[in-house]
């Protein structure tokens, strides 16, 4: 089984703190409305381009990424899963989300998303509070926020919300009331991303100039562990770092990334993986689309090592609630990367930040959690 991504590059405005790939697509330009038309016709250039990449894998699941997929008419994300359809062999039951944004849902674009096909709803709300959203440039509102949440949960059964948390003005109280609007609707899924800097975003180049204060990781510590534990109590499976679902409601899409399974990107500076290689589209929309219109795919490819495929295994698999399965390590990478594995692994067990599961795994706790960006990189191979 496999998956596909289609990255959708707009948004109505830049979020300060986004480094993702997108532009601006300001409503009631005509010109940037065009470049709209242009872009889908590219996308759909690319899946009958990319129909063999898959090598005849059944697809079981599609996500729109961005950007904000939102901001497309329902009639262009119904023709973008038909030619899918056509050029892939999709699941029965197979899962597509819809990355939105709280101000483009309504009733209508609800009941025409859910009858194009889509099942799963990724709401990026990020906080409640106004100060928040406006200290983030957020085109939303927090009335916009609660009134998509009432909305979607009439629609659709599978939704996903995100939260950033770790932000300079956010207190632990008001992190706590922002999740517990999130449990009060009885949403299945939630994503919380602790806030990072990137480089040459605006909110790095606002805390370069002392016009807003820095992180502070001790904070962002304190708030994932108070996360932790108010989901827990609330019924979620803390099922990899940054996403907690109720039963039966994890993220098949992401979890096809975790497990290493193929998936294709469609879109300017999507990537796709087939096993052995990785490769990733040009990011830029205007060489993207006039490529296309060539029947030219702009992109660069790389042919992964045994030692970057062990590492990223090590990194993806240390992030989830499995852990880290010791015996396919030796089974796939041999007997040497299992006891260097083992041995790095010793102090982080001595120090209860990591312990050895009942099946043999190595699972990080709640404490190893706070560093298993670092955990993850010591048990590398170099």
């Amino acid at each position: 089984m496999a998956g596909i991504y289609i990255h959708i590059p707009f948004c109505r405005q830049a979020c300060h703190y986004c480094n993702f790939h997108f532009t601006t697509l300001p409503a009631g330009r005509q010109g940037s409305l065009t470049r709209k038309n242009e872009l889908i016709a590219a996308l759909l250039k690319e899946i009958d381009i990319q129909r063999n990449y898959l090598q005849g894998e059944a697809v079981e699941t599609i996500y729109f990424g961005g950007g904000t997929p939102s901001l497309l008419t329902v009639p262009d994300l119904q023709s973008l899963i038909n030619k899918l359809r056509q050029n892939f062999a999709l699941s029965a039951q197979v899962e597509i989300t819809l990355e939105a944004n709280p101000d483009d849902i309504s009733e209508e674009k609800l009941m025409g998303w859910r009858d194009a096909g889509i099942n799963r709803l990724s709401t990026g709300i990020q906080s409640f509070f106004n100060e928040d959203l406006e200290w983030m440039n957020r085109a939303h509102s927090a009335e916009q926020a609660v009134k998509s949440l009432e909305l979607s949960v009439q629609y659709f059964d599978n939704i996903t919300i995100d939260l950033i948390y770790g932000t300079p003005q956010l207190t632990n109280e008001r992190w706590k009331q922002n999740v517990q609007k999130i449990v009060s609707y009885n949403i299945p899924h939630i994503s919380c991303y602790a806030l990072t800097v990137e480089s040459k975003t605006p909110l790095q180049k606002m805390i370069l100039q002392g016009k807003s204060e820095n992180i502070n990781p001790d904070k962002q510590s304190e708030q994932f562990l108070l996360l932790m534990q108010w989901l827990e109590e609330a019924g979620y499976e803390h099922y990899e770092i940054s996403n907690f679902a109720k039963p039966g409601f994890r993220s098949r899409h992401n979890s096809s990334y975790w497990q290493g399974k193929k998936y294709l990107g469609i879109g300017p500076s999507a990537h796709s993986y087939d096993g052995k290689s990785r490769q990733w589209n040009v990011a830029n929309n205007n060489i993207y689309i006039n490529s296309l219109d060539k029947d030219i795919l702009s992109f660069e490819k790389e042919i992964l090592t045994t030692d970057q495929q062990l590492n990223e295994y090590i990194m993806i698999s240390l992030r989830t609630i499995e852990g880290l399965n010791i015996d396919l390590i030796e089974k796939k990478f041999g007997e040497k990367s299992k006891d260097s594995i083992l041995s790095a692994s010793k102090k982080y067990i001595r120090s209860n930040k990591m312990i050895e599961s009942a099946n043999g795994n190595l699972v990080l706790t709640k404490e190893g959690k706070l560093l298993a960006d670092g955990i993850a990189s010591d048990l590398f191979s170099v």
